[in-house]
């Protein structure tokens, strides 16, 4: 099994996406790569040998350096991936860097002569061109829907004042909507080219640092040593190596992409259907969006909303990413007792010492990363530091020396992630540009209240339904932004904790990953398993629906995500658990050693586990009588079911 994770070692960050360089653009885009780190590292660590760039100078470099990229590895249609590249595409990356290297040299005569908002015709022109090449990016990095979604926000303004009831706001004319969003500090370079700039770059870089250097080896192999020998084992594998490296990557396709290379195959094997497994994969790797440390892109932007540091969302995501697993793994030990599936043969389990002693370096880096963020509060350069690290001690084993050609490859990677985050962020600048400039915003925050009429619940699931319906066309971070503009103020008017309000709505962004029509990592986990796309897709709902209720328990009580009084915090956590626990195996109508569960006993437990997740006591107490009950029940039944077993068995044995 190890040599075939290192086959798919290679190809991490998934060639099938992007189009192969060769020769001199190989090259060239390596080198753009390496500038963008290093000029990140400049900036970030403070600098100054070059100079100081001030204003938006160092995010339009950025851009002007990363942008170019995307239009040389990402063609127009999929169909043509292995295509040389056309020369209509180096135009666009022509374009895209002219454009904002043109604002970053000129970055001054922005502010001093306002460019902003009297574009001179010459700025106009290049504006324009700016915001063209964004669109167009966005729509080969995020997909048509996403790109429409921010097509329609870039004209919005213009006929924003035409707009019926909820949908009207303030209009502008062309030219003020060009300088507005090409160079306005809530545009192209707004708050979420912000977060990339200033904090984001590090954590990418890591994530692809820790991936270069063997890490998804390690993991798969560390998850393997110790679960795949259990019952089901390849499916809690996956649970566990999805966990693992989505607290490195956060990016729920590359999870898929990367473990479900070695975990999907290795279920199928033991007998879970085709679309099972890749379900199983697909609900695990979307979790790694909430797991910490490197959460996924939309908790950065998150920090830089709430203004708060990016370590808080963390500890407040640790035991909503801990539930979220939880409601997945104890279903799946409940269908493998239920069929009778089996664990890897000894042979194919790695040894768990020999995988700790040839891997304690990623364990050591990433534990550094956590105390870094942590006690020292390095939000901005601690994955700079840990990636440094990890590439020095990566070279004291042969097996994973960093060779001149892996150094090449390393960058090529952070390139091609760097390339598809600048065009997706900038296009969601435009989107939060949008709605500041018309102000919808508050609009739609104000109609949101007087709809639900006070009624907290209905504001949730509303929030929930938006939020749902919106991460079908968009990305969890265009999902994110647009709803925090719009329904958070509404839901933290109503007495609501705000970072439990943002956890919410980027839960229920994330949700959509395995949620049909759309569904992205069923249908990358379907591709995988050569299973049906939609019928995948379904069943990762299924085995995720337990998980669609773990939003409506931390939004309503803070303590879950650690904010709170230590009582709370120690009674409500246990009780979640317990709660998770009981709606998993009621809804699989399963328990391991107790057997199959009768219908009355089953609804019994599904309502005394969800009466335990909410934080009223009025709630709680009963569904604590109703689950104590249905225990008592469900013990006579399996003592009765086992004497009956017994009698039969000696009965055969005296006739025999």
């Amino acid at each position: 099994m190890g040599r075939e994770v290192a086959s798919n070692e290679k190809r991490s960050f998934s060639d099938q996406r992007y189009r192969t360089l060769t020769g001199p653009l190989r090259w060239i885009f390596i080198l753009f790569s390496i500038s963008g780190v290093f000029l990140s590292i400049y900036q970030l660590f403070h600098f100054e040998f070059l100079g100081v760039l001030v204003g938006n100078a160092y995010y339009y470099l950025l851009i002007a350096l990363f942008l170019p990229l995307l239009f040389l590895i990402s063609p127009r249609s999929k169909k043509l991936i292995d295509r040389p590249v056309p020369w209509y595409d180096f135009l666009f990356s022509v374009l895209s860097f002219i454009a904002p290297f043109y604002f970053f040299l000129n970055s001054y005569s922005i502010i001093q002569e306002g460019w902003e908002i009297i574009p001179p015709t010459r700025i106009f022109v290049l504006g324009l061109i700016l915001m063209i090449m964004v669109l167009e990016a966005a729509r080969r990095a995020g997909g048509l829907p996403f790109a429409l979604i921010c097509l329609f926000f870039a004209t919005y303004t213009l006929y924003a004042q035409y707009m019926p009831g909820l949908m009207e706001g303030y209009g502008v004319d062309l030219k003020r909507l060009v300088g507005f969003f090409s160079m306005g500090t809530e545009g192209v370079v707004g708050l979420p080219m912000k977060v990339i700039g200033n904090i984001l770059i590090g954590y990418m870089v890591f994530a692809v640092a820790l991936q270069s250097a063997g890490g998804g080896k390690f993991f798969l192999d560390l998850a393997s040593s110790f679960f795949g020998g259990m019952r089901g084992g390849p499916a809690k594998m996956a649970v566990i190596a999805s966990a693992f490296f989505g607290s490195i990557s956060g990016s729920a396709i590359s999870n898929v992409l990367t473990t479900g290379s070695v975990t999907i195959p290795a279920m199928k094997r033991i007998g879970y259907p085709p679309h099972y497994a890749g379900a199983i994969e697909a609900t695990a790797s979307t979790g790694g969006v909430l797991m910490p440390p490197v959460m996924g892109v939309t908790a950065f932007v998150m920090a830089e909303f709430l203004e708060i540091p990016y370590h808080v969302i963390c500890i407040a995501a640790v035991v909503p990413s801990l539930l979220y697993y939880s409601a997945l793994f104890f279903p799946i030990d409940a269908y493998a007792a239920k069929v009778g599936l089996k664990g890897l043969s000894r042979d194919e389990i790695p040894a768990a010492r020999e995988t700790m002693i040839g891997g304690w370096f990623y364990v050591c880096v990433l534990l550094f990363l956590i105390w870094a963020l942590l006690y020292w509060h390095w939000e901005i350069l601690a994955p700079f530091w840990a990636s440094l690290f990890l590439l020095i001690a990566c070279n004291i084993r042969k097996e994973t020396r960093l060779t001149l050609n892996k150094f090449f490859l390393f960058f090529e990677s952070v390139g091609k992630v760097l390339a598809e985050l600048v065009a997706m962020l900038c296009a969601i600048g435009i989107i939060i540009g949008a709605l500041s400039l018309t102000g919808v915003a508050h609009s739609f925050s104000t109609e949101m209240v007087a709809l639900a009429k006070g009624n907290l619940i209905l504001l949730l699931l509303l929030g929930a339904l938006t939020s749902f319906i919106l991460g079908m066309g968009m990305t969890i971070t265009a999902c994110y932004v647009f709803l925090a503009l719009i329904l958070a103020p509404a839901l933290i008017k109503s007495g609501l904790h705000p970072l439990a309000v943002h956890l919410y709505i980027m839960y229920w962004g994330m949700v959509s990953y395995i949620t049909p029509p759309v569904a992205l990592a069923a249908y990358a986990g379907a591709g995988l398993a050569g299973a049906d796309p939609m019928k995948t897709g379904f069943k990762a709902m299924q085995l995720g629906i337990v998980s669609y209720f773990v939003p409506f328990f931390f939004v309503m009580n803070p303590a879950i995500i650690l904010h709170g009084s230590a009582y709370n915090i120690l009674v409500s956590i246990p009780l979640l658990f317990i709660s998770v626990i009981v709606i998993s195996y009621s809804l699989e109508g399963f328990i391991p050693t107790f057997g199959y569960v009768p219908m009355g006993l089953r609804i019994g437990f599904f309502l005394s586990g969800l009466c335990l997740g909410f934080p009223f006591l009025q709630i709680r107490i009963p569904g604590m009588v109703l689950f104590i009950i249905c225990l008592v029940f469900g013990i006579v039944v399996w003592k009765r079911k086992r004497n009956s077993f017994n009698k039969v068995g000696h009965a055969q044995d005296v006739n025999n």
